[in-house]
């Protein structure tokens, strides 16, 4: 058997290093929301930026005609200044479509498009989400035309969107699928 001395300090990094490696890694301001997100699916893990904030942002979006199971958004991927990209959880459908820059500055508030409930007929959850620049620019994304814009969330109170945290139901068989149903974005 072999006999370890550590000392203090190495054993409070182990402790640290083991049971805070799944926490929030950025401080952050505030967490933008709106009202009309979907509620099917579970949250995703929080993605922040190493050190920047986001410019811009892509979708991962399934496209089709109404007469099968649609899905509509499946992810958002954020592009950061400091030249990382983040998302949080992801649905399996669909293809990443081009990425979009704010001309100056960061993405600051945002507006999404969801579709309610469809009874019988196919859900298909959020469609397209549209964001706000500090700059002033609106980036709308290439998503679907299903479903209506809601509301603005708050803007980030300084500087931008740091962080994300999609909510995602996974593939239901035989059920109807919606993926990506609502997102969450944090300011730091």
């Amino acid at each position: 058997m072999v006999s370890m001395d550590l000392s203090a300090g190495t054993i409070l990094l182990l402790t640290i290093s083991c049971c805070l490696w799944n926490t929030e890694s950025r401080k952050h301001s505030s967490v933008l929301s709106v009202p009309n997100g979907g509620t099917w699916g579970e949250w995703g893990p929080i993605s922040f930026c190493s050190s920047g904030y986001a410019k811009g942002f892509a979708l991962k979006v399934e496209k089709g005609d109404l007469t099968f199971d649609h899905t509509g958004l499946n992810g958002i991927r954020l592009y950061c200044d400091d030249d990382t990209d983040i998302e949080s959880r992801v649905g399996p459908w669909g293809k990443w479509t081009r990425k979009l820059f704010c001309p100056k500055g960061y993405l600051v508030s945002f507006s999404l498009r969801v579709e309610p409930r469809q009874g019988l007929n196919d859900d298909t959850a959020a469609n397209n989400i549209e964001f706000k620049c500090s700059d002033g620019a609106k980036l709308k994304g290439i998503g679907t035309a299903r479903g209506d814009f809601g509301p603005w969330s708050e803007s980030c109170p300084s500087n931008g969107i740091c962080g994300m945290r999609t909510r995602v139901e996974d593939a239901q068989g035989i059920a109807d699928d919606t993926a990506l149903n609502d997102v969450v974005f944090y300011c730091c």
